[in-house]
C-alpha cells in the first residue's frame, strides 16, 4: 500500500493543492508509517515522511513518528522532527493534540527541559498536557516539581486517575496523604492505577505505620492484579517487614494468583535486607522460592538467578547451592551476575573469587567498576598484596584508574595486605576524594598502629567527617595509648548533631581507656551512654580485664556478654582466664565446662603465609599438615636459638587445663603463627630466598603474649621485618621490636 506513495507525481500532488488532495492518500501515508515503525524500521519511516509532499505531512502523521520516537527513546530524531515542524506551511505548533504528544516524546526520552518548554508555550492545555509533564517530573525524581505542578493543575482542570496515580510515584508520606485524601473526594481512589500507586507510596515511606496503611488500602481493593500484589509485596519489603512481604506470596500464590520477575526480586530483597526473620526461616523461603522459579523458568532470568545467588551466599553462607546455581547459568550469565558471584565469594573464600575473575576472560565479558570493588574486596583477605597489584594493572588498563570508588577499594586492598606505600600513592594520585576516601587512608594508618601519620591527614580532610572517620581516629589513639588524645576527639563529636557518638564510638573510647587500665572511667562511660550497651562495648571491656587481672569487672562484662551472645566462646573463655590468672582455678575450670555445656564452640586459631605465589595455612598443632615433622624440627631448632637470647615462654598464653609446664611449653610452641613462621623460614632456604627481608603472616584471632615475644626475638635472629596482622591490626616486627610498642 505504501509503495503506491513512490508513484505519484509530487507536481500533481501540488496542482491538487492541499485541500484537494485525496484524505485517503494522507491516510495512507499515516497507515505506512505505522506499518513501518510496528516492523522496527523507525530510520525508513522518517525518510519516507521527509520525502513526501508536505500538504500530506499530516498532524497524525507527526503524531505516529513522535509516538515512535518515544517509544524507542529517540530523543536525536525526535528533535529533528521537532524542528522540522517548525518550518510547515501550515503549522501544527500550536496543536494542543501534537503538543502533547511532543511533551510525552520528551519526556520519555528523559529530556525534562525540552519537555517543559513545549509546556510553557502552549496556548491551551487540556489533562493530558498535565498529566504528561507531571509524569515527567516524577520519573526524573524532582517529588517538589511534580507535586507543585499537579498543585497548580487543580486551578485549570480536574486530574483523572492517571494524573493522581502519576503524581503519587514520586510523592513523600505527608503529601501523598494529601492526594490520597483528593482521590477520595473525587471518587477515584478506586480506580487501580490510584490504588496500585497508593500502596507503593506508603512503602516508599519505610515506616512499619506507612506499611499497614498501604495494607489498609490493599485490603479495601475490590479487584488486585499482579501489579497491586507486587506492590504490596515492595512495601512490606521497603518496610523492613519480611514476614509480612513473604505472607503476601504465600496468600499470592494460594489464590492462584500467579508470580513474575518483580514479585521474585521483591521476595528475594525482603529474604536479603529484612531483620526479622531467623536462618531457618530465610533457609525454608529461599528453597522454595528456588524451587517455584525453576518450575515456573523464572530462573532462566538473569537477574532472577542472581538476587537468589545473593540470598544464598549472603543470607545463608551456602556456597555449594550458590556456585551450583550459577553454573546452571551459563546461558545467561551477565557482569552483574558474574559480579555476584564474586562479591559472595569475596569474604568466605577470597582464592576463589579471585579464581572466578580471571575466568570473565572467557567469557567475553569487561568488567565494571562494582566488579573491580569485589574483587578487591577478596585481595583484602589475602596474606600479601600480589593479586591487589594485577587487579589493579587491570584497573588502569580498563579505563577506571580515575574512579573514585575503585580508587577507595585499591586503599583498603593495599591497607589489609600490609602495603601501606601502595595506599599512600594511590590516595595521593587521586583527582576526587570522597569521604570514603578519606576514611579508607585514615582506617590504613590505624590498621597499622601509625597515630602520628593519621592525626595530620584527619586535619587535612576537605570533606566534613562522618561516623566512620571517628571509628578509624579513636581506634588508632586506642591502640597507640594516646587516651586524652582519644577523649579530646571524642568529646569534640558532641559538638554537631550529625556527628554525635553512636555505639561504636562508645566501644573505642571504653577500649581506650579498658587498656590503660582507666576502669573507673570506663565504667562511668558505659553508665553515661544514651544507649544500652551492646555486646561489643562489654567483649572490648571484658579483653581488658583480661589483660590487667580485674576480676569483679570482668565478670560483669562476661555475664553481660553471655546475655547478649549466648553462643559467644569469648565470654567463656577470657573469663577462665582471668580466673586461673588470679589462681582461682575451680572457676576456671567451671567457665570452661559451662562452655561445654552450652555447646559452646572455641574459634580455632589459624595462620596463613604465602610461599611461591601459593598460599598455605597452618592451625594450632599442625593438624592436616602432611609435612607437620618437618616444621615442628624447623620450630625446634628457631626455639633453641631463641632461648640462647633470653626467649622464656609466657605460660599464661597456654590453656590452664594443661597442668605440667612442659606440656604447657610445647602448646605453646605449636601456635599456628609459630608453624607459619616456621615454614616460612625452612621454605625460604630451600628457595635460595635468603635476599627476601620480609615474612608475612596473617592469624584470624588476636596474636597471644608469648607469641608476640617469639615474632620480636625471631625478627631479630633471622634478620628479616616478620609482618603479623591479627584479627585487630598489623605489627611490624623489626630487630627485636614492635611498631605496637607492646601495646595492642
Amino acid at each position: 500500500m505504501i509503495t503506491s506513495l513512490s508513484h505519484i507525481s509530487f507536481g500533481t500532488l501540488r496542482r491538487f493543492g492541499s485541500s484537494a488532495l485525496p484524505s485517503a492518500l494522507k491516510h495512507e501515508l499515516v497507515e505506512g508509517l505505522r506499518t513501518l515503525v510496528r516492523s522496527g524500521d523507525l530510520r525508513r519511516a522518517l525518510s519516507l515522511f521527509y520525502c513526501a509532499p508536505v500538504e500530506l505531512q499530516s498532524q497524525h502523521a507527526y503524531a505516529a513518528l513522535f509516538q515512535a520516537c518515544a517509544d524507542q527513546r529517540n530523543l536525536r530524531d525526535g528533535i529533528n522532527l521537532h524542528h522540522h515542524m517548525f518550518s510547515h506551511p501550515h503549522s501544527y505548533c500550536q496543536d494542543l493534540f501534537l503538543a502533547n504528544h511532543l511533551i510525552s516524546m520528551y519526556v520519555k526520552c528523559g529530556n525534562i527541559l525540552y519537555a517543559r518548554q513545549v509546556f510553557d508555550k502552549m496556548p491551551e492545555r487540556n489533562v493530558v498536557s498535565w498529566t504528561a509533564l507531571i509524569t515527567g517530573y516524577a520519573q526524573a525524581g524532582n517529588e517538589q516539581e511534580s507535586f507543585c505542578l499537579f498543585s497548580a493543575m487543580l486551578a485549570h482542570c480536574c486530574p483523572n486517575e492517571f494524573a493522581l496515580s502519576s503524581v503519587l510515584t514520586s510523592c513523600r508520606y505527608e503529601p501523598g496523604k494529601q492526594v490520597h485524601g483528593l482521590a477520595l473526594k473525587l471518587g477515584l481512589h478506586c480506580s487501580i492505577y490510584v490504588e496500585n500507586a497508593l500502596i507503593s507510596m506508603y512503602g516508599r515511606c519505610h515506616d512499619g505505620a506507612a506499611a499497614y496503611e498501604a495494607w489498609t488500602v490493599f485490603e479495601a481493593m475490590e479487584f488486585k492484579n499482579l501489579v497491586t500484589w507486587n506492590s504490596m509485596i515492595a512495601a512490606f519489603q521497603c518496610c523492613n517487614l519480611g514476614k509480612k512481604a513473604i505472607g503476601v506470596f504465600m496468600r499470592m500464590h494460594s489464590d492462584g494468583v500467579g508470580f513474575d520477575r518483580a514479585t521474585v526480586l521483591n521476595i528475594c530483597s525482603s529474604l536479603y535486607k529484612s531483620s526479622d526473620l531467623v536462618p531457618d526461616q530465610v533457609s525454608k523461603c529461599c528453597l522454595q522460592l528456588h524451587s517455584l522459579t525453576v518450575k515456573s523458568g523464572l530462573v532462566t532470568q538473569t537477574e532472577v538467578a542472581t538476587a537468589l545467588v545473593k540470598v544464598y551466599s549472603e543470607m545463608l553462607g551456602d556456597f555449594t547451592d550458590c556456585y551450583k546455581l550459577f553454573i546452571e547459568m551459563s546461558h545467561c550469565r551477565d557482569i552483574v551476575a558474574w559480579t555476584g558471584i564474586i562479591t559472595a565469594f569475596a569474604v568466605y573464600d577470597p582464592e576463589r573469587s579471585i579464581l572466578l575473575f580471571g575466568q570473565l576472560r572467557y567469557e567475553k565479558l569487561s568488567p565494571d567498576w562494582y566488579t573491580f570493588s569485589s574483587v578487591l574486596k577478596a585481595c583484602a583477605g589475602l596474606v600479601t598484596a600480589r593479586h591487589a597489584l594485577s587487579i589493579h594493572a587491570q584497573v588502569i588498563k580498563g579505563g577506571f584508574a580515575t574512579d573514585t570508588v575503585v580508587n577507595n577499594s585499591l586503599i583498603h586492598a593495599y591497607a589489609k595486605c600490609g602495603s601501606l606505600d601502595l595506599c599512600k600513592r594511590v590516595f595521593d594520585d587521586m583527582d576526587s576524594r570522597d569521604v570514603v576516601s578519606w576514611n579508607s587512608m585514615l582506617k590504613a594508618y590505624s590498621l597499622h598502629g601509625q597515630v602520628d601519620s593519621i592525626l595530620p591527614v584527619f586535619q587535612k580532610m576537605d570533606i566534613k567527617p562522618d561516623s566512620a572517620t571517628f571509628i578509624a581516629l579513636l581506634s588508632a589513639c586506642s591502640h597507640a595509648g594516646r587516651v586524652e588524645e582519644g577523649l579530646r576527639i571524642f568529646r569534640s563529636m558532641f559538638e554537631k548533631p550529625e556527628t554525635l557518638p553512636q555505639l561504636n564510638h562508645y566501644a573505642c573510647v571504653i577500649d581506650m581507656l579498658g587498656r590503660a587500665e582507666r576502669f573507673a572511667e570506663a565504667e562511668e562511660v558505659i553508665k553515661q551512654m544514651p544507649m544500652e550497651p551492646d555486646a561489643v562495648v562489654w567483649s572490648t571491656l571484658l579483653g581488658s580485664c583480661r589483660k590487667h587481672g580485674n576480676t569483679q569487672l570482668g565478670k560483669l562484662a562476661a555475664e553481660n556478654l553471655k546475655e547478649l551472645e549466648p553462643t559467644n566462646s569469648l565470654s567463656y573463655i577470657q573469663m577462665s582466664n582471668i580466673y586461673n590468672a588470679d589462681s582461682s582455678f575451680n572457676e576456671g575450670n567451671i567457665s570452661i565446662k559451662e562452655m561445654e555445656t552450652w555447646r559452646v564452640r572455641k574459634e580455632p586459631g589459624l595462620s596463613w603465609t604465602e610461599i611461591g605465589n601459593k598460599v598455605h595455612e597452618f592451625a594450632s598443632g599442625g593438624r592436616r599438615r602432611p609435612d607437620r615433622e618437618a616444621i615442628c624440627r624447623e620450630l625446634e631448632r628457631l626455639i633453641s636459638r631463641l632461648k640462647e637470647m633470653g626467649y622464656v615462654p609466657e605460660m599464661r598464653s597456654a590453656l590452664q587445663h594443661i597442668e605440667e609446664d612442659e606440656q604447657k611449653e610445647e602448646h605453646l610452641s605449636h601456635h599456628s603463627e609459630k608453624l607459619a613462621l616456621a615454614f616460612a623460614v625452612m621454605e625460604g632456604r630451600k628457595l635460595g630466598d635468603c635476599g627476601v627481608n620480609l615474612i608475612q603472616i596473617m592469624k584470624n584471632i588476636r596474636i597471644c603474649i608469648d607469641c608476640h615475644n617469639f615474632m620480636k626475638l625471631a625478627s631479630k635472629i633471622l634478620g628479616k621485618e616478620i609482618l603479623m596482622r591479627d584479627s585487630n591490626r598489623f605489627h611490624h616486627f623489626k630487630d627485636s621490636s614492635c611498631s605496637c610498642n607492646d601495646y595492642w
